[in-house]
């Protein structure tokens, strides 16, 4: 079946390192991050030992439960990130629009003609 449109690429990994951090710049559960994050159980465990490790989140204990939380070094990161995609978004004129993958709209053409 040719549908006119296509599953998005797959994110890489600082785009997943970047979403983990946002969802615990002020502290997450391990399960509040595999789920706002879309990933595997065993995706998170790799990446939450990337990010301890590297200093960019820190894992707490409260409550008998493990807290991660973005390092002022991974508030850095995140806002280095963004920096960076703004810099690769199109200026619309100061309209705040996120345009689809380049994927979607070639697909999208195609369903036209």
């Amino acid at each position: 079946m040719n549908t006119c449109f296509e599953v998005q690429k797959r994110r890489d990994k600082i785009v997943i390192m970047a979403d983990i951090l946002q969802i615990a710049r002020k502290g997450a559960l391990k399960t509040q991050i595999l789920y706002k994050a879309n990933l595997s159980f065993e995706q998170l465990k790799e990446y939450l030992n990337l990010l301890t490790a590297t200093n960019l989140l820190k894992k707490s204990c409260e409550h008998q439960k493990e807290v991660y939380e973005a390092t002022p070094k991974g508030l850095g990161f995140l806002k280095a990130h963004q920096q960076i995609m703004d810099f690769l978004t199109p200026d619309l004129g100061g309209v705040n629009v996120k345009l689809p993958p380049e994927s979607l709209l070639v697909s999208a053409k195609k369903g036209v003609d």
